[in-house]
C-alpha cells in the first residue's frame, strides 16, 4: 500500500481521519487523441500531492469513469499508486450500477496496491434499499482496504436511508461517505445513525465548511486541483477554533467553487488544469470541450487563485 513507506518528514503520519483532510477527486488526463495519458496522471498524482492534498481519487467520476475501460482504469490506478508512493494516499474509485462488475475491479485496485475504495450509489438502475446493501457489502467483503460510500443522488437517481447507513456501518470495512447530498442535516442525521467513528466526507467543495460545523472529517474536492493548500488551511483554521478564519477563506474561495461546476464536471476543472499548465487534456465524449466564453473566465480566476497559493 501507498502508505506502507513512509519516510521522515512525509505527511501521511499526520493525517486526521482515514484519508487526512483534502482528497482530491482527481482528473484523468487524456492525450489530444483522447486516449488515456498514464504519465499525465502520474505527473498530475505528484503535483496535487505537493499543493495540499493528502490523498487523490482515482477514476471517480470527476475522473471521467464511465468512459474508462476496464483496462484503462487498471492502468490508472498504478500509474496513480506508484506516483502516491511513500507521500500521499491513494483511493481508487471501483464501483458502477454492475455488482459484479464492481468486485472484480475491487479485487484487482486491492491487488494493485491502493489504500482504500471509493463506491458509488448504483446509477440509473436505481435499486431498492436491500439491493444498494447488497451491492456495498459485496465490494467491501472482497477487500481488505477501508471503504467509503459515495451517496450523490442527483446524479445516480437514488441513495441510501438512514436504517441502510445504520446496517453498512456495522461493517468492519465501511469506515465512512462522501455525501454529495448537500444537505447538513443529513450529515447530522447519518452521524447519529452511524456514530461518530464514521467519517463523513463532505462531496460538494462549498458545502465543506458547513459540513465541518456537524463534524465531517474533511472534502472530497474538486477546487482542490487548483486551491488545494488553501482548502486544508481552511479546514485546519475551522478545527483549531479559528472559526473567523476559515469563514474568510471559504469566502474567498467561493468564486472558484462555482465557477468549476458552471458546466458538466469535469469540462472546467480540466480547463482550469491546462490552464495552470497541468496534465489534462480533453473530457472525452458525450461531453465536450469547454466553450471560450467559461474558459477565459477560468483563465482570469484560476490564475489569481494560484498566485496566491
Amino acid at each position: 500500500m501507498t502508505g506502507d513507506h513512509l519516510g521522515q518528514g512525509d505527511r501521511l503520519p499526520h493525517m486526521e481521519g482515514t484519508f487526512g483532510d483534502v482528497v482530491t477527486a482527481m482528473i484523468t488526463p487524456m492525450r489530444g487523441d483522447l486516449s488515456l495519458d498514464p504519465e499525465g496522471a502520474a505527473a498530475l498524482t505528484r503535483a496535487l500531492l505537493s499543493s495540499g492534498s493528502d490523498t487523490v481519487l482515482a477514476c471517480g467520476t470527476t475522473g471521467e469513469s464511465p468512459t474508462l475501460s476496464r483496462d484503462e482504469k487498471l492502468e490508472t490506478f498504478r500509474a496513480v499508486a506508484d506516483a502516491a508512493e511513500g507521500y500521499g494516499k491513494v483511493l481508487a474509485g471501483t464501483s458502477s450500477y454492475d455488482t459484479a462488475a464492481s468486485v472484480s475491479l475491487t479485487e484487482a485496485a486491492t491487488e494493485i496496491g491502493v489504500d482504500g475504495i471509493l463506491a458509488v450509489t448504483p446509477y440509473y438502475n436505481r435499486p431498492p434499499q436491500r439491493g444498494l446493501e447488497a451491492h456495498f457489502r459485496a465490494i467491501a467483503d472482497s477487500t481488505d482496504l477501508p471503504v467509503l460510500l459515495y451517496d450523490i443522488p442527483g446524479r445516480t437517481g437514488c441513495s441510501l436511508e438512514l436504517s441502510t447507513y445504520e446496517r453498512l456501518a456495522s461493517h468492519a470495512r465501511i469506515i465512512g461517505v462522501k455525501d454529495a447530498t448537500g444537505s447538513s442535516v443529513h450529515v447530522s442525521r447519518v452521524r447519529a445513525a452511524c456514530g461518530d467513528a464514521f467519517e463523513v466526507y463532505s462531496g460538494d467543495d462549498a458545502q465543506t465548511l458547513p459540513f465541518l460545523s456537524v463534524g465531517a472529517r474533511g472534502v472530497i474536492s474538486v477546487a482542490s486541483h487548483v486551491a488545494g493548500s488553501q482548502i486544508g488551511d481552511m479546514i485546519r483554521s475551522y478545527r483549531n477554533g479559528d472559526v473567523e478564519s476559515a469563514r474568510k477563506t471559504h469566502d474567498e474561495l467561493f468564486e472558484l467553487f462555482q465557477v468549476l461546476f458552471e458546466d458538466s464536471s469535469p469540462i472546467p476543472v480540466k480547463a482550469a488544469c491546462a490552464i495552470l499548465g497541468l496534465p489534462a487534456g480533453p473530457p472525452r465524449p458525450p461531453l465536450a470541450p469547454v466553450e471560450p466564453n467559461l474558459e477565459a473566465r477560468l483563465r482570469e480566476i484560476v490564475v489569481r487563485y494560484r498566485e496566491v497559493a
